[in-house]
């Protein structure tokens, strides 16, 4: 049928039907096209790659279907032989798991490259229909330099962000929908896919949800807490450095800025001990002041009051630097006037100072928030999540959803609870990453455009 095209197509003086050909041998096999259009080189390269293509497509693809749905059949077990015993390993569910989710990345991978191979045989056959030259392979190469390198230099962050994020991502999900705990790790034991009952035991079952109820409550109040602090402390410091009265002004926001130069693993022992309720110096110097001791780290509350100043302690400085840095950009004509209309130094402070300091923080105090919400470091060194609180599960009284989750799968081995906690931390970082985005001046900007 093909060969009756091209005759009618030559009979009637039309031109040859390059494209339509390309683009069928392209359906039949990668690189077939190429080779009809003279792009030897590219055509071997493609159908190497069908070849590999086939061999995963008939060879790897049903092993990854049958490793995902059934998490293995074989289990390991010990067998006698002679007076000894034997492991005889089975079947590894979480290398089946991540086995299959390799292999099918691959073959969407591959997919798109079929694809492209087709709409390639199409536009050079195009270009032959034209009268046109298709390009030999170092000219592709050449052009792939010289216009398509920014794209190479992507590729190899993108196969990072690909292996190291997204991967663990889609395994994590996977995870949450398994029964997957200490008692039953492989390759010991298989897993088997549970559904969403490790979520409704989160929501549902009392003392997994009175403990993610409670934990994440912390978790808002204590971003929301740290947040503020930190920004108004920042903002304190700034203005205080910044008066004209103020002398050595770079000593100061030297000495300002010790804090966060320190190490905070450092910062947090050194406080640690501080507030140690029996021997720490801060309840000594109480003591003296005749006062009595306060459970810093050993009451709930206070404990939490602990976490809020230690995480000030470690917070302003940034803030501080920012808004001097925001506050040398207000045009000083705006203060003349201020002072020409007889406005004290809080008008000025409430009315020009702060809209434009609010004005260029506000995204980075969205983003300072979503921080806080994941401050693993300051939870961990300082408190470790305690006092412990024996109506929680596997939690403490100043524990947020992160530092829940490292206990959930570093401590007790409850690795489907991690997950599902972790999908919830990913969807309301992600809503508020995304909803400070798109309110970004550079976002709307690249919209309307």
């Amino acid at each position: 049928m093909m060969q009756e095209l091209i005759a009618k197509q030559s009979k009637s003086g039309a031109t040859k039907p390059y494209s339509t050909i390309a683009t069928i041998l392209s359906v039949l096999a990668m690189g077939l096209g190429q080779l009809y259009n003279r792009q030897f080189m590219k055509g071997i390269i493609l159908l190497a790659v069908h070849a590999f293509t086939l061999y995963t497509v008939i060879f790897k693809l049903p092993h990854a279907i049958w490793g995902l749905t059934t998490l293995g059949e074989t289990q390991t077990q010990l067998k006698k032989v002679g007076r000894l015993y034997q492991q005889v390993m089975g079947d590894h569910s979480v290398f089946l798991m991540i086995e299959g989710l390799v292999t099918i990345f691959a073959v969407i991978l591959l997919v798109w490259i079929y694809a492209l191979n087709i709409k390639d045989s199409y536009r050079t056959g195009k270009l032959r229909e034209q009268g046109g030259v298709p390009n030999t392979f170092r000219q592709t190469v050449s052009f792939v330099l010289s216009y398509r390198f920014p794209y190479l230099i992507l590729a190899v962050p993108l196969a990072g962000v690909f292996f190291f994020t997204i991967m663990p991502i889609v395994f994590m999900i996977l995870i949450a929908f398994t029964d997957y705990t200490a008692k039953n790790m492989p390759p010991a034991h298989l897993l088997s896919w549970t559904g969403f009952d490790a979520f409704k035991d989160v929501f549902q079952l009392k003392g997994w949800s009175t403990t993610f109820y409670k934990v994440t409550l912390w978790t808002f109040l204590w971003a929301i807490l740290a947040t503020i602090t930190g920004y108004f402390g920042g903002f304190g410091a700034a203005l205080l450095v910044q008066q004209k009265r103020i002398r050595f002004k770079s000593f100061w926001r030297t000495l300002f800025i010790l804090p966060y130069a320190i190490p905070m693993f450092v910062s947090m022992l050194i406080l640690q001990n501080m507030f140690n309720g029996q021997f720490g110096p801060i309840n000594q110097y109480l003591e003296h002041l005749g006062f009595n001791r306060i459970p810093w780290l050993s009451d709930p509350t206070w404990a939490k009051v602990t976490l809020v100043i230690a995480n000030f302690w470690v917070a302003f400085p940034v803030s501080m630097l920012m808004i001097i840095g925001i506050m040398s950009t207000i045009p000083k004509d705006m203060y003349e006037a201020a002072d020409i209309d007889g406005a004290s130094s809080f008008q000025k402070t409430r009315l020009i100072t702060f809209p434009s300091v609010m004005y260029s923080m506000a995204p980075l105090l969205i983003m300072s928030f979503v921080g806080n919400m994941n401050n693993f470091n300051v939870i961990f060194l300082l408190t470790n999540g305690n006092p412990i609180n024996s109506d929680l599960q596997f939690a403490g009284d100043t524990d947020i959803l992160i530092t829940w989750l490292y206990k959930l799968s570093m401590g007790y081995g409850q690795y489907n609870y991690a997950s599902v906690i972790g999908i919830i931390i990913f969807i309301i970082l992600s809503v508020f990453a995304i909803w400070n985005v798109r309110r970004t001046k550079a976002f709307k900007e690249d919209i309307s455009s």
